[in-house]
């Protein structure tokens, strides 16, 4: 993948965090592929390697503040890494997000702004999130 090519993004739009990563990968003037993994899952081949890539745990890839997670125990460690990604399949919603793919590396990108360091281009001003927070400035620097 150049510098040009694709910025992929798993996303919700129901939510702030995605939507404000979502907003700084604009912010660079390049367009993502935009999956809405909530109506397209990934494959467990690409889930698996999202998870690799981003040098999380599977436990850290679920979310935990859903129904599912709590209506399957899943709380209970004596889940394999197997069964919790099949629960992930079956339940989207589990995939925390957004996880954020770039020729630059692959990120659960929580809080937003993690995103800035794996995109291969530069931001091209101020971005400021949802809740007001500015974390881009006007010379496309990020804020400490």
């Amino acid at each position: 993948m150049s510098n040009t090519e694709s910025i992929k993004i798993y996303h919700n739009p129901a939510c702030g965090t995605s939507r404000n990563t979502l907003g700084l990968i604009r912010n660079t003037g390049v367009e993502p592929t935009v999956i809405e993994y909530l109506q397209t899952p990934p494959s467990k081949a690409e889930l698996i390697q999202m998870i690799q890539d981003a040098d999380l745990s599977v436990r850290a890839a679920i979310r935990c503040n859903v129904d599912p997670y709590r209506d399957l125990n899943l709380e209970q460690e004596d889940w394999s890494d197997e069964q919790l990604i099949d629960f992930m399949l079956q339940y989207p919603i589990l995939i925390n997000r957004p996880f954020v793919v770039t020729s630059v590396g692959t990120r659960l990108c929580r809080p937003s702004e993690i995103v800035l360091d794996i995109l291969p281009v530069a931001q091209q001003g101020v971005f400021t999130k949802e809740d007001g927070e500015q974390v881009v400035d006007e010379n496309g620097q990020r804020i400490q």
